[in-house]
C-alpha cells in the first residue's frame, strides 16, 4: 500500500498572510525543485527573487510565481562569484526590499567514476554546491546583521550527504559540506536571530531533470516500488516542506536538515540487491580493459 496522494497542487500550506512582507531569494529557482519551492513560498505571501544564470530559467521561474498571483523578479547571478552575488542582492533590495529568506538550491551534478573525473569536473560541482552556498549565505548574513538581524536560510542538501554517493563523489562530498556548514552557521548566527536549516529531497521527478536522469521518468511503476512509501514525491510536497522551514512556525528550529523522501534513504536491510560496481552501472567496463 502506497502513501496517499497529497492534497492537490495549488493547496497552500499557510494563509497568504503568513509570509506577507517577506522577500525570498531562491537560487536555481527557475526550474524543478527550486521553482516548486519558490511557488509555495509565494502562495504563503512572500515576494520572490528568482536567481539563475540562464535567461530561460529566469523567465520560467517568474512566470510560475506570477501565475499564482504573487510578485517575482528575475536576477541574473552566478553563485560562484561573490561580487555577482552582492550585486544581485543590491538589485533585489532596490526592487523588492531586504531579503529575509534565502534558499540555496543552485546545484550541478553528473555521474562519473571518481578515477575518471578531471579537476575541472570536480570544481564544476563543488564550486556551485558548496562554495555558492557559502558565498550566498555570508552575503545574506552580513546584510541581515547590519540591519539588526533576523531571517532564515534553507540549504538544499541530499541524503547521500550521510551515505556517500558512488559515481557522484563530487556532489556527495559537496552536499556533505553543506550539511556541516548548515550546522556551523546555525550556531554562529543564532545570536543574530538567523536560522539556518537544510532540506534533503528524495525522488521528485520533474520535466526539468537533466538528460542523464530522464530515464527515471520512464518506468513510473518500477520507480515507485523502489521507495518504502510506495510512490515518489510530488513537487508541491517539497514546496510545503520548504515553506514550513522558512516560516514563523519553525521559529525554534535551526541547524537541522529535514529529509523528505518517503523513508527511502533508510531502506538498508540484511538482504540487499546484488552489488553492481559504478563502472558497470555506467557501461564503462572495468579499469583493466
Amino acid at each position: 500500500m502506497a502513501y496517499p496522494e497529497p492534497l492537490p497542487l495549488g493547496t497552500p500550506i499557510f494563509a497568504s498572510t503568513v509570509l506577507a512582507g517577506s522577500v525570498a531569494f531562491v537560487t536555481g529557482g527557475g526550474t524543478g525543485l527550486g521553482k516548486a519551492m519558490a511557488t509555495e513560498l509565494a502562495r504563503s505571501g512572500a515576494s520572490i527573487a528568482i536567481a539563475s544564470r540562464k535567461p530561460e530559467h529566469l523567465a520560467a521561474g517568474v512566470a510560475a510565481i506570477e501565475a499564482v498571483g504573487a510578485k517575482a523578479i528575475a536576477v541574473a547571478v552566478d553563485v560562484r562569484d561573490p561580487e555577482a552575488i552582492s550585486a544581485a542582492f543590491d538589485e533585489v533590495e532596490q526592487r523588492l526590499g531586504a531579503v529575509d529568506i534565502l534558499i540555496n538550491n543552485a546545484a550541478g551534478n553528473f555521474p562519473q567514476p571518481a578515477e575518471d573525473m578531471s579537476p575541472g569536473g570536480w570544481r564544476a560541482v563543488t564550486d556551485i554546491v558548496l562554495d555558492g552556498t557559502f558565498f550566498c549565505s555570508t552575503e545574506f548574513a552580513r546584510r541581515r546583521i547590519a540591519i539588526g538581524g533576523g531571517g532564515c536560510i534553507l540549504n538544499i542538501a541530499a541524503t547521500y550527504s550521510w551515505t556517500g554517493g558512488p559515481g557522484t563523489a563530487h556532489s556527495a562530498a559537496a552536499k556533505a559540506g553543506v550539511v556541516n556548514l548548515t550546522q556551523s552557521l546555525a550556531v554562529e548566527w543564532a545570536p543574530h536571530g538567523i536560522r539556518v536549516n537544510g532540506l534533503a529531497p528524495g525522488l521528485f521527478p520533474h520535466e526539468d531533470m537533466p538528460a542523464h536522469m530522464q530515464h527515471d521518468k520512464l518506468a513510473a511503476d518500477a520507480r515507485d516500488r523502489t521507495v518504502p512509501a510506495g510512490r515518489v514525491g510530488r513537487l508541491h510536497e517539497l514546496g510545503w516542506a520548504a515553506t514550513f522551514m522558512c516560516s514563523p512556525f519553525a521559529s525554534y528550529i535551526s541547524g537541522h536538515t529535514l529529509v523528505c523522501d518517503g523513508a527511502n534513504w533508510l531502506r538498508r536491510s540484511l538482504r540487499m540487491p546484488e552489488f553492481v560496481d559504478v563502472r558497470t552501472q555506467f557501461g564503462l567496463g572495468t579499469t583493466e580493459e
